[in-house]
């Protein structure tokens, strides 16, 4: 009887424990910002949509959206939505491209791509191709108008069979269901059996904030360009994206700087740091990359930066 007894206050206490350390929300009861934030912190990891369109005249957009899935196999259907801007509920160029065309290639993002899939989402100004801001190759689509990002492991050429409206208000969805027409998939992230291996597609997901998670690790950081207006990978020198060491992911930390260091903030950073100078001065393009590249990752982009000019400023 005493066991019972004892059993009975534990489970109250643990009840009331549990009940007492969650907090419930009304949505009609917080900004949109904080419900937005609940969401998508709360329903993660999810699989990125990085969406290639274009207008009734031909020019390219691309954009990554994380509210997203598959849907169906027979039919093969996508379904992404870009929701209205919360700040000014104002729509995006994906959907009105999806509207005007009807056409959309769903591109899938690996971790190797995720740097420059990132500064991509940049509120670039309507024309401008975020293939030439955020570095990707544009190759043709065997069905459909947009092009596809031939970084990307895995390609899906898309008819839009329909846009569903889910509100007016700021922060409303535009559910952008497309049937797929052609798939292109990378042989290098197939296993033996002719299977997509998750190993090898190693691609990342979005999580809340400012976080993603890996498949083949879990979780990292990027930081998202949300007030930023990022210079773009096409501003990047020659050397630069040319480089043997630098990687994509490298490249696009660089490119999503506002604006570069002077001439006198290069030199005065070199002239302080004598490590920098013998590279410099000896001169070793290579070496002077991988210790650019050290610094990237260590989220020192300035000073990558100033390493990197220093460079090319010596070697014009």
């Amino acid at each position: 009887m005493l066991i019972l007894l004892c059993e009975l206050i534990f489970t109250d206490y643990y009840l009331w424990v549990h009940l007492h350390t969650m907090i419930s929300i009304s949505p009609k009861d917080i900004s949109t910002k904080q419900l937005h934030g609940y969401l998508l912190g709360a329903v993660s990891p999810r699989p990125i949509a990085f969406a290639s369109t274009v207008d009734g005249d031909g020019n390219v957009n691309l954009s990554p959206f994380s509210f997203f899935n598959v849907f169906s196999a027979k039919p093969p259907i996508l379904i992404f939505s870009p929701a209205r801007r919360v700040r000014d509920n104002t729509i995006k160029h994906t959907l009105e491209n999806a509207l005007e065309t009807k056409e959309v290639v769903i591109n899938m993002v690996s971790y190797d791509m995720v740097q420059q899939m990132s500064l991509s989402s940049t509120e670039y100004e309507k024309g401008v191709n975020e293939f030439l801001k955020s570095g990707f190759t544009q190759t043709p689509s065997e069905v459909v108008s947009p092009p596809r990002v031939a970084e990307s492991p895995v390609q899906f050429e898309c008819k839009v069979n329909e846009v569903v409206s889910l509100g007016n208000e700021g922060g409303a969805g535009n559910l952008i269901i497309a049937e797929v027409v052609r798939i292109h998939i990378k042989e290098d992230i197939l296993d033996n059996e002719g299977r997509i291996d998750p190993r090898k597609i190693d691609t990342v997901a979005r999580m809340g904030g400012n976080w993603y998670s890996r498949s083949k690790e879990g979780l990292f950081e990027v930081q998202k360009p949300i007030s930023t207006l990022g210079i773009g990978v096409d501003i990047l020198p020659e050397a630069i994206k040319k480089s043997k060491i630098l990687t994509g992911n490298d490249l696009g930390k660089l490119g999503n700087v506002e604006a570069l260091p002077t001439s006198d903030d290069v030199n005065a950073f070199i002239d302080t740091v004598s490590e920098f100078k013998e590279l410099i001065d000896a001169g070793d393009r290579e070496t002077i990359h991988k210790k650019a590249q050290n610094l990237l990752e260590e989220d020192k982009i300035m000073k990558a930066w100033k390493l990197l000019l220093a460079d090319i400023n010596q070697n014009k």
